[in-house]
């Protein structure tokens, strides 16, 4: 059962990168993982490889200080830690997608624009009420905009902080979720809400969804149905028909 636990992780790893390629909310760049099913000490990530490439062989078992457990001469993801943070952070939580999907770009540029980031749409309101923004210059002045020490991990976790959704200033994005299928829709929606809602402000003032309608949507849209729809209608599109 074990064996049998780890393999279905593994593979819906491999299918959330294919997803996430396919759907353009990660291109070259950007990685998803899932925490270990049987060792919360422990989470999965691919070798640095971009995700619409990833296969079983390319996937790592990481310990929480960022370790690998085999790492056979693969290069591995200097935002690693981005992943371990929320994991230590969040036991709650045991995936997590770090994306620079381009629509969401602009509400991490232009100044005060992540204060207009809200859910506009039913889909999104998975996204959650709040969405907290994180600029690396507060603790660490000018960098290279890699999350990729152990503080700067624990600075973005920090900020995320019992929030699904982390806007980052001039970079992108991290996603968190109960598991990979809920990650991958969370995503994706945070992907189709930044168009709409692009789209919508030229023409006048925006109407968000309430917190009430928020909270309502996100617990009947994150239920057993609606993720299993979500997840194999995607699975099929990045060719993973029947699987």
């Amino acid at each position: 059962m074990s064996d049998a636990a780890i393999a279905l992780a593994i593979q819906e790893l491999v299918i959330a990168n294919r997803i996430m390629a396919h759907e353009n909310v990660i291109d070259d760049f950007g990685h998803v993982s899932v925490r270990h099913p049987l060792r919360a000490d422990r989470y999965f990530i691919s070798r640095s490889r971009s995700p619409e490439l990833v296969t079983r062989e390319d996937i790592m078992e990481m310990t929480l200080d960022d370790e690998p457990v085999e790492q056979n001469g693969r290069p591995m993801y200097k935002e690693r830690v981005i992943h371990s943070a929320i994991y230590k952070a969040r036991p709650d939580i045991n995936a997590a997608v770090h994306h620079h999907a381009k629509e969401v770009l602009p509400f991490t540029i232009s100044e005060g624009a992540h204060a207009k980031y809200r859910p506009v749409m039913h889909l999104a309101a998975v996204l959650g009420a709040n969405i907290p923004f994180w600029d690396s210059q507060d603790d660490f002045g000018d960098t290279n905009m890699l999350i990729e020490t152990r503080e700067q991990g624990d600075s973005c976790a920090r900020a995320l902080a019992d929030n699904t959704c982390l806007l980052i200033r001039g970079h992108g994005a991290n996603c968190v979720g109960r598991n990979l299928r809920e990650v991958v829709f969370i995503a994706v929606q945070m992907m189709e809400n930044a168009k709409i809602l692009l789209n919508s402000l030229p023409l006048g003032p925006v109407v968000y969804l309430t917190p009430g309608e928020i909270e309502q949507t996100r617990n009947m849209q994150l239920g057993g149905n609606p993720m299993t729809r979500a997840w194999d209608y995607r699975a099929a599109r990045a060719g993973f028909r029947g699987i």
